[in-house]
């Protein structure tokens, strides 16, 4: 055994460098078995050649600690100094494209931000316009959709919100699993048609009565909505999903950047709200009699009405017509990781599995979105309550519009703040969405005690900046994050579904709030509504997850160990307690975390991957055929390494290729060399020198 053994004094020679023999014995040497005959830890030689995939400079310090474990001050450091070198990074970015061109800023913003959340803007603008228009239709027709009219019921006027919010529940449930299923871009476009259909209803909704006209107005709602609801699962995970595609500088750019991407994207509601409102302000003074102020003629409320359904009818036509053409790879990501799985249809196994592995995140995800609900629909509570106050007497809905597209702006603000900081590794998702609910907790439970001196003339200014408050806090906390996170911490396979579930669990917060605050009066409702931002807070606190700075990549990688029932051998930084939920790490879910096992394991997840790429090259009549997607990871060092590592040339590879690619993988994998011969290639001279 001893003729194994070797001494040393000096580490093996970085690579380039030639070895040299020891000098002569200090008693300072130690023995023991050569490293390169290690199954489970990674040889110098390996950590340097693949040390930009493993230890990324943006994760990791130049020692290899990920980025969570380092002490807290280092860890600031370390994290500040990254954020100011891709800050400046970008600086310089813009400033070349704008020397470049001036207006170039402008088309990149609308290419990455603008088109994603495109359908998010449409759903925006819609969607808050029912809102914005049931004070206009109270004044125009008070027999019908007050509260003590005759003409029409009270069911179904009451009806056009229920009806709405199911809608979204059942497109949310619906065109999620579509998007699993068919995959992302039929999702997209048959969602734009939905939307498509239900504006054109309600733009030429109609009826012989105005109880008619009613119904047809709240199914015509119905139908809006379940395209309404598909966007929200269909847009969150087809852009994060797109905004990455391969190789190192997109896996980095996922990174650092990926939730700044979705919430770009998702910030386009706000947007679609501050056009709604301001269209629906200039329609009515053209069309009545170019006053604001009452009285409201049928005809000016008729022309408003249908004419803010109609503009978004042509935008959503554009729409379809942009995802059917220009989004042809809107799937890609889900194709690959069906066929990596052999599923072609649905995946049910790894919805089960997820409910199995996941159902803690089902429950922060879902949870967590409907107490988001019950604050976003019960932030109206202020704003009817402080316009009575500041202006007493006002019929005129400008003075209830105006306030409206302030408070807009001040949740476009809130939406711009949580895409700045949502990456931020030391704020990052999580604390944000605490953060949120805990500023929304104390605007509402503030009041709640206090109720009469805050709706007075003599508290008012404090209750309306509380409104405004949890309005930026809204944004910059739960209902930026509940749309994020809701796709990121689940595996592709079944993405949209898990969206859609967690978002049709939130919209029945909304549901709930629109039924309870029927039943009780204003005073009562800020009783009741700062609990489920307590809740929210505890929820986000136990089970969920922080995945800021977590590359999508890394958790694929996992939840392919889980699908093949080696989850007990996944050791990397997926399971790292900072990106575990509090409930995970007390399931223990993290107890097989370990960096080092990690690097060796994910040498071996290379290699298979660069063999089964190999193969299908090797088995193409095109001799020079481009490899597959991320390529360029791999530097002229890895290829020699896995050439040198694998058994099976690339020449018996062409002449496997009659059999199939699937029948070589199989040959492969059973002749390929086990994990303990993955060592460097031409270190076997350098090893002999060094045995004694």
């Amino acid at each position: 055994m001893a003729k194994f053994l070797r001494r040393h004094h000096e580490h093996d020679p970085p690579v380039g460098e030639i070895p040299v023999p020891h000098g002569p014995e200090t008693g300072d040497e130690h023995q023991h078995y050569p490293r390169r005959g290690s199954t489970s830890y990674a040889t110098d030689y390996e950590r340097q050649i693949f040390s930009h995939l493993t230890h990324p400079d943006d994760s990791y310090t130049n020692d290899g600690v990920y980025w969570a474990d380092l002490p807290f001050w280092k860890r600031w450091s370390f994290v500040s100094e990254i954020d100011r070198a891709e800050s400046a990074a970008e600086a310089r970015g813009i400033w070349a494209m704008v020397k470049e061109d001036p207006l170039s800023p402008v088309s990149w913003y609308f290419k990455n931000a603008v088109l994603p959340g495109a359908g998010l803007g449409l759903e925006g603008y819609a969607l808050f316009s029912i809102g914005n228009l049931e004070p206009l239709f109270e004044a125009v027709w008070p027999t019908c959709w007050k509260t003590t009219g005759t003409e029409c019921s009270n069911n179904w006027v009451a009806a056009v919100t229920y009806l709405e919010i199911i809608g979204i529940m059942v497109g949310q449930v619906m065109v999620g699993i579509i998007g699993d299923w068919i995959g992302r871009r039929w999702g997209l476009i048959q969602d734009a048609l939905v939307m498509l259909l239900g504006l054109l209803m309600l733009t030429g909704s109609w009826g012989m009565t105005l109880q008619g006209w009613v119904i047809m107005y709240a199914w015509s709602l119905f139908v809006y909505g379940i395209g309404v609801g598909g966007e929200y699962p269909i847009t969150a995970t087809s852009s994060m999903e797109n905004a990455v595609s391969a190789g190192r500088l997109s896996t980095r750019d996922d990174r650092l950047h990926r939730g700044r991407k979705v919430t770009m994207a998702f910030l386009m509601q706000g947007w679609g709200q501050f056009a709604n409102q301001v269209v629906l302000i200039v329609l009515l003074v053209i069309f009545n009699r170019g006053s604001g102020s009452p009285p409201y003629s049928m005809t000016a409320a008729q022309y408003a009405f249908r004419l803010s359904f109609a503009f978004p009818a042509i935008g959503t036509l554009w729409l379809a017509y942009y995802r059917t053409w220009r989004m042809k790879s809107a799937s890609k990501q889900l194709e690959k990781a069906k066929k990596k799985s052999n599923v072609t249809g649905y995946d049910v196994r790894s919805l089960k599995m997820t409910f199995g592995n996941f159902g803690g995140r089902l429950f922060a995800t879902a949870g967590g979105w409907f107490c988001n609900d019950v604050f976003f629909y019960g932030n109206k509570l202020f704003q009817g309550q402080f316009i009575k106050v500041i202006s007493p007497g006002s019929t005129s809905i400008m003075t209830t519009w105006t306030w409206n597209l302030v408070n807009v702006t001040v949740s476009l603000c809130g939406y711009y703040a949580a895409s700045m900081l949502i990456d931020n590794k030391m704020y990052g998702r999580k604390n944000m969405q605490q953060v949120g609910f805990l500023m929304c907790f104390i605007m509402f439970v503030v009041p709640a005690f206090n109720y009469s001196y805050y709706s007075g003339s003599a508290g008012i200014h404090a209750f309306q900046a509380m409104y405004f408050l949890s309005s930026f806090f809204n944004q910059f906390g739960p209902n930026s994050v509940t749309f994020l996170v809701a796709g990121e911490v689940y595996p592709t396979q079944i993405r949209a579904s898990a969206h859609g579930f967690s978002a049709m669990i939130g919209k029945a917060g909304a549901l709930l709030a629109s039924v309870l605050y029927n039943y009780i009066d204003t005073p009562t409702k800020f009783y009741v509504v700062p609990w489920f931002g307590l809740a929210g807070m505890v929820i986000t606190y136990v089970w969920l997850p922080d995945t800021t700075g977590l590359d999508l990549k890394e958790q694929e990688r996992r939840w392919q160990y889980i699908l093949e029932g080696r989850d007990n051998e996944y050791h990397g930084i997926a399971i790292h307690p900072a990106h575990l939920s509090l409930w995970e790490r007390w399931m223990g879910v993290g107890k097989n975390y370990h960096p080092d096992l990690d690097t060796k394991a994910k040498i071996r997840d290379m290699r298979a991957d660069w063999e089964d790429r190999e193969a299908i090259r090797a088995a193409s009549d095109v001799e020079s055929v481009t490899p597959i997607d991320d390529d360029e990871d791999y530097t002229h060092e890895i290829h020699d390494y896995f050439r040198g590592a694998t058994n099976t040339s690339i020449n018996s590879l062409k002449g496997e290729k009659a059999k199939g690619v699937d029948q070589h993988s199989s040959a492969r994998s059973n002749d390929a060399p086990s994990d303990g011969t993955l060592e460097e290639p031409n270190l076997n001279a350098k090893e002999s020198t060094s045995v004694s």
